[in-house]
């Protein structure tokens, strides 16, 4: 039986979706998993272990919420997402706890795989806002929600190490942990719950989810072009607070903390991204967000020793990747919207295996390469993600309406 979704039409009923607080739930979830990266060096220091070694708390961290978009999201398929988001935010202020009282890194590392695996209640919020809105602004409200996420990912790194510095790294912790509690209530309180129409066992979802790997080409290509800009994107953050601490900037942890102010830019610019999306379509922000992404390490390869230039590439290429993703999510929510959740489970479960492996491959070369080592990573990555794009590219104006397909300045 196909799924049926109770959703919201008309733009007055859309008006009312609290798209602003779904989007505060967006950014307090995700950061959790970020709140390490700003003070691995400071997580080094304390636990006595090497860079690689707080890198893998890192790598681990990606791997729990890569498990819990695969096994938890689908779950919203059949179940109310908001029920879903609110249990999750449960286990999540209880392993920010448990985290932020590790002794060991071994602690601290299981502590960030059951963070991963509850802060998944930030892709809840992103198909539940799809639900909410008509379809002509539902790039609007994915993007106003995905907005939520950047911030929650770069403003994360500004807390985690201001609250470091002023009063310890447990703190960074346990302060995000009272955060999450104030969402819940307010999420129980002003969030409506849509009620799923379709029915099926656990092992009968996670096979329907498998099974749309292979009926859906459109979501596999969105993946894999994707995933390859979210390696670059793991792959700088990761390094960046080794890369600043040592020569030539030797920045405390506030410093690098508030060096995520740089990409604010880039998540400010994200309901602006679906607005696009909604108007031109999502190929041609793709292509520009693919140019900018390589174009910030071509500078930083070019500078690697300037902070403004650095300032000034994170600010563009946040705002590359913030383009990429919002409009290759514009086109796989329009694929079965009775299977928003598994699609987007497939999605960002696949992106985080790839913020996985950037944030492991970028801690390797950092270490035997260096800084420039890294920056050809990325441009490397940035290739791979054009050749699928090109892939996309053909696929997407094949599945249009023949109407359509006379538009090349947008499409092509």
């Amino acid at each position: 039986m196909e799924p049926t979704v109770k959703t919201i039409r008309s733009p007055a009923a859309a008006d009312r979706t609290p798209l602003g607080l779904m989007a505060t739930g967006t950014a307090v979830s995700v950061s959790a998993i970020y709140l390490s990266q700003p003070i691995l060096n400071v997580l080094a220091a304390a636990f006595h272990a090497s860079a690689r070694a707080m890198g893998a708390v890192v790598t681990v961290t990606q791997i729990g919420f890569g498990c819990g978009i695969v096994f938890l999201v689908p779950l919203g398929d059949v179940i109310a997402k908001k029920r879903l988001i609110l249990a999750k935010l449960a286990g999540l202020v209880a392993a920010l706890i448990a985290t932020g009282l590790a002794d060991t890194a071994a602690q601290m590392a299981a502590g960030s795989l059951a963070l991963g695996l509850f802060a998944t209640a930030a892709q809840d919020f992103v198909p539940l806002a799809a639900e909410l809105s008509p379809p002509e602004r539902r790039g609007h409200a994915v993007g106003t929600v995905m907005g939520g996420l950047l911030l929650g990912i770069l403003g994360s790194r500004i807390f985690s190490g201001a609250v470091a510095q002023a009063v310890g790294w447990r703190w960074s912790f346990l302060a995000c942990a009272l955060l999450a509690l104030g969402i819940m209530g307010l999420v129980w309180r002003r969030v409506p719950s849509v009620e799923q129409g379709h029915r099926a066992s656990y092992p009968a979802l996670l096979r329907s989810t498998a099974s749309l790997v292979r009926t859906q080409p459109l979501l596999v290509l969105c993946t894999l072009a994707h995933g390859w800009v979210g390696f670059t994107f793991s792959a700088f953050w990761t390094v960046l607070s080794f890369h600043l601490g040592g020569a030539p900037f030797r920045l405390s942890p506030t410093q690098i903390g508030a060096f995520a102010l740089a990409g604010l830019a880039g998540a400010a610019m994200a309901p602006v991204a679906g607005r696009l999306a909604d108007r031109h379509g999502p190929i041609l922000n793709i292509r520009c967000a693919l140019a900018l992404v390589a174009a910030t390490f071509v500078a930083l390869l070019v500078a690697p020793g300037s902070l403004p230039v650095l300032v000034a590439a994170a600010v563009v290429f946040d705002l590359g990747v913030q383009l990429s993703m919002v409009s290759h999510q514009t086109i796989i929510y329009a694929l079965d919207p009775g299977a928003r959740s598994r699609i987007n489970a497939i999605y960002v479960g696949g992106l985080f295996g790839f913020f996985a492996l950037g944030s492991f491959a970028a801690t390797w070369t950092f270490t035997a390469d260096g800084w420039a080592g890294v920056c050809l990573l990325c441009l490397a990555s940035c290739v791979i993600s054009a050749l699928f794009h090109g892939a996309l590219s053909a696929r997407w104006h094949r599945s249009l309406p023949a109407s359509d397909r006379e538009a090349p300045s947008i499409y092509e």
